[in-house]
């Protein structure tokens, strides 16, 4: 499966602020497992939306340099309530820090006026070829298509 929890991106400032919005629908395959007669966005999928969002942050902020964006650390994450179908949750994550490999943020999800996800973290940024050059051409491929994406979430 592959998971990708931001349908929208509503505002973007480059090195500064984004704003993304997701929208949960029953017909989402790990809903099925989670819980089947209770069923909720798992948590962890809440934080990753935050991720998520703050890799486009990069991504933008940087001009695409970069094919992988990987959780470095996640603090003082807290969880409020859930998120069912038929539910939005809009994503704010402001950048701490944005440096040319590494880069910080603290952000937050809220869903009908109520915050449910908060959390500050870290990403690592880098490209496969920075260890192995023969994988130079991967990076120009991810990059291309994390470019192709974000013409649909604009």
């Amino acid at each position: 499966m592959r998971f990708i929890l931001i349908d929208k991106v509503v505002s973007l400032e480059p090195g500064r602020q984004i704003k993304a919005v997701k929208n949960v629908s029953l017909s989402e395959e790990y809903l099925a497992d989670h819980f089947p007669t209770f069923p909720v966005l798992p948590g962890v999928l809440l934080l990753e939306g935050l991720i998520e969002s703050a890799s486009w942050l990069v991504r933008k902020s940087e001009n695409f340099a970069h094919s992988m964006i990987l959780l470095e650390q996640a603090r003082n994450v807290k969880y409020k309530s859930f998120l069912a179908p038929g539910c939005q949750i809009e994503y704010t994550v402001e950048a701490k820090t944005i440096e040319e490999n590494i880069s910080s943020f603290s952000g937050f999800g809220v869903s009908r006026d109520e915050r449910i996800v908060e959390a500050r973290f870290g990403l690592r940024h880098f490209n496969l070829a920075d260890e192995n050059s023969a994988m130079a051409a991967v990076d120009a491929n991810v990059i291309e298509s994390l470019k192709e994406r974000w013409k649909l979430l604009q």
